[in-house]
């Protein structure tokens, strides 16, 4: 399989597991007590987690569709594509890991390295002409 349809198969995936996760967070969504409350940080960082699924994988649906338009250098597009597929699996782990124990906060500069790895890379080698 060729990175840009190996990264929108990811983003799909990152959609499906963002509708299965909001489902199954949602089935206790109507107690006003659940995970400390509306307005606790560890209920915050759950919604977090559900909807970094659909975020990163829309970058990573983007970032297939762009390789199918433009022509990155194959070391940019492996790179940035690395960055993007570590992404849609350390974001939303580091945010329920983060609800679950609060000190896991620290590992947030994982993803965000992750997505800067896929972002820069893009830019880098994108064909200004």
């Amino acid at each position: 399989m060729d990175i840009a349809n190996l990264n929108m198969l990811v983003g799909w995936i990152g959609m499906l597991s963002g509708a299965v996760s909001g489902a199954v967070i949602g089935l206790y969504f109507g107690r006003d007590d659940w995970a400390g409350g509306y307005a606790s940080f560890r209920r915050r960082m759950l919604r977090l987690g559900h909807i970094s699924f659909f975020g990163i994988g829309f970058l990573n649906l983007l970032f297939g569709l762009t390789l199918t338009a433009v022509s990155l250098p194959p070391a940019h597009s492996r790179i940035a594509s690395a960055g993007f597929l570590i992404a849609l699996i350390a974001m939303p782990a580091c945010c329920f890991l983060t609800a679950w124990k609060k000190p896991l906060r620290h590992l947030f500069p994982i993803p965000v390295l992750a997505v800067l790895a896929g972002i820069i890379p893009v830019l880098l080698g994108w064909p200004y002409e």
